[in-house]
């Protein structure tokens, strides 16, 4: 039987690198016949893309992602889109423009987000892997939330071709995954250069785990067990630091100040390109059509305030405002500063140590509802969000349980040293399993 086909592509260029790339026969391939989903913000050919919005409801993408085209000549079988928080936009997963998607550890509690139909997909063995998101913990955190295996990989190391953008400079498409040795494996199909990503970098991905991390250095910054931090979660996660001392790493604390204005800088952040990237979403380019018999602004805020849920709403007023004149120097400008100071950080710690670890989530999932007040949901990323603000890997791996609920270990690396990472988690997933 004849190879699996390939999406027409307008761009002759990307054409002809497409044919570089192996196209597996049917019933070959690095994941044939392996089932996956696909979150719901990565385009499908043929196949209905909302990012759970109203506003996008209907659309379906005439080209498939960078990502998705990779598996299909991997001999994946995509079984379906996975729910998500609208636009990416949540911790919970409860802002979905559908439904909730429930946490197969407890369904009364959130499955985290924005991944959560992803994690929560993998977590009650409906796939063996799944692609997830992560702008600012979106993979690691309901990775932790479901007791599996997330990686945030460097940016620019997965092309976010075709991925529908909410915060340009922040997000990824990572792996999802029940182990670390599945989650490379899908890391290493979806890897690699794309000339159609700018941001895109030469940097394939090729990678067995290796669980040997005798004479690793292990950051564990201070700020990482400071005020929010669940006592228990710490001490799940100091065990399970413990476990890697054992295996032959030596641990060393240290501090990391940015941490105290990291979250501000990321919202401030993630809210402005928000606000930029989603005003082409207005009933004319995209999603259910404006009543283009009123004047043009009240059909476009017309639509704009049925397509969007609420929490999407509050972040693109945020970000209008933050850019806004007059107020740009005073939060963007400042946001940015913040945000080169976190990357400092990151560069003076990773000249002592070879990886950082601490929590993913400050706690375990929370039942539904709890979290009402945006500040507190806000509050949830402060863990996660650092990673993104500087482009580095981040994995969350299962490490034990809280009154039956799972925490997740979080290993950060050096920039483009996602394979280091991969390995701390491997070596701990093994030794746990000894």
């Amino acid at each position: 039987m004849p190879g699996r086909t390939v999406s027409f592509h307008p761009d002759d260029r990307y054409a002809a690198f497409l044919r570089t790339i192996p196209e597996a026969p049917f019933g070959e391939g690095r994941l044939a016949g392996v089932p996956v989903a696909v979150k719901d913000n990565i385009s499908t050919a043929g196949i209905e893309t909302t990012c759970a919005s109203r506003i996008l409801e209907g659309y379906v993408p005439p080209f498939d992602a960078t990502v998705v085209e990779r598996l299909k000549r991997a001999g994946a079988a995509i079984v379906g889109k996975t729910n998500m928080d609208e636009f990416g936009m949540g911790t919970t997963t409860e802002n979905s423009a559908f439904w909730p998607t429930l946490n197969p550890a407890d369904p009364s509690r959130v499955p985290g987000g924005s991944s959560g139909g992803s994690a929560a997909a993998v977590a009650a063995g409906l796939v063996p892997l799944a692609l997830g998101t992560d702008t600012g913990g979106s993979i690691r955190c309901p990775a932790a939330f479901c007791g599996i295996v997330g990686l945030k990989p460097t940016y620019g190391r997965v092309s976010r071709y075709g991925l529908i953008a909410y915060a340009n400079s922040l997000e990824q498409i990572g792996p999802m995954a029940k182990t670390v040795t599945d989650a490379s494996l899908l890391m290493e199909v979806i890897a690699g250069h794309d000339p159609r990503d700018s941001t895109s970098r030469d940097c394939p991905y090729h990678h067995t785990p290796d669980p040997e991390i005798r004479g690793l250095r292990i950051g564990v910054p201070e700020e990482f067990f400071g005020e929010g931090v669940d006592a228990r979660v710490a001490s799940v996660v100091w065990d399970a630091i413990s476990l890697l001392e054992r295996k032959g790493a030596e641990v060393i604390t240290c501090r990391m100040p940015s941490m105290a204005y990291a979250l501000a800088a990321y919202y401030v952040t993630c809210t402005s390109e928000a606000s930029s990237n989603l005003a082409r979403f207005d009933g004319v380019r995209y999603g259910p059509p404006a009543d283009t018999k009123k004047p043009w602004h009240e059909a476009f805020q017309e639509r704009r305030r049925e397509g969007f849920g609420e929490e999407v709403r509050r972040r693109i007023m945020l970000g209008t405002f933050a850019l806004s004149s007059g107020y740009y120097g005073k939060y963007y400008a400042k946001a940015q500063a913040a945000r080169n100071n976190v990357r400092a950080d990151f560069e003076r710690l990773f000249c002592d140590v070879d990886v950082l670890a601490g929590p993913t989530m400050p706690t375990v999932a929370f039942r539904f509802g709890e979290k009402s007040d945006p500040l507190s949901m806000y509050l949830s990323d402060i863990l996660t969000v650092p990673a993104n603000l500087a482009g580095v890997p981040a994995i969350s791996v299962p490490c034990g349980k809280v009154e039956g609920l799972p925490v997740g270990l979080q290993v950060m690396g050096r920039w483009m040293e996602d394979e280091r990472v991969v390995d701390v988690a491997y070596a701990f997933e093994q030794g746990r399993s000894a």
